[in-house]
This record gives structure tokens, sequence and C-alpha cells, in this order.
């Protein structure tokens, strides 16, 4: 049975920094992401990495500011979240995909994890 157990998601202050974790176990994938959604709004592309060239992908509005790593062992994904912005206020949800085509879409990643709530307080 595939799980994705994410966590690292908290209340931080504006200009602050998180780190989430997302451990991944049952399968092995090709590509893990992070998506988010706020209040309202629908779910959206944050950040991805592949496993095959070790390339990473981010959303315009996270560059420079996320960065995503993999973990030494098995499928973690990491992503340490710096200078954030209230407009970081959101559920992130961890996804995994057999295949690393169009990463950018959620319907892309075949299993997700439930969620972390991240707050930032202006």
């Amino acid at each position: 049975q595939v799980q994705l157990v994410e966590s690292g998601g908290g209340l931080v202050q504006a200009g602050g920094s998180l780190k989430l974790s997302c451990a991944a176990s049952g399968r092995t994938f090709n590509a893990m992401g992070w998506f988010r959604q706020a209040p309202g709004k629908e779910r959206e592309f944050v950040a991805a990495s592949t496993w095959n060239d070790e390339g990473t992908y981010y959303a315009d509005s996270v560059k420079g500011r996320f960065v995503v790593s993999r973990g030494n062992a098995g499928n973690t994904l990491y992503m340490q979240m710096n200078s954030l912005k209230p407009e970081d206020a959101a559920d992130y949800y961890c996804a995994a995909a057999r295949y690393s085509h169009n990463l950018y879409r959620s319907r892309s990643y075949e299993y997700w994890g439930q969620g972390t709530h991240v707050t930032v307080s202006s």
C-alpha cells in the first residue's frame, strides 16, 4: 500500500522559514512534488523533483525562496521554504508520480498525502 506522509507545517511569521518533509512508502516513483491549496482557491503547483535526472521545478511565485531536495534514503522529499509571505499560507500536499511528465499538473500524480498546514502571520 502506497503512503505519503507529510510533516513540518506550522505557524511562522512573515519572513521566516519552514521545512516540509514527505516520506513515501509502498513503491518507487520517478517524481515527487508539492502542491498547495488556500481556502477558496484551487490547488496549485509549488515545486517538484525528478529522480532520474535530479531535475527541480518551481512555480514562479516561490522561485528563489523555496528549495526542494531528496532524502538520501528512499522516497523522501523535502521543501525548504524561506522568506515566507502571508500568501504562502495554505495546506501543502505531497504527491508522487510514476512518470515524470507534466509535473506542473496535479493530474500527473497518482498518489497524494493528507496535507500539512502552513500559517504565515503578517
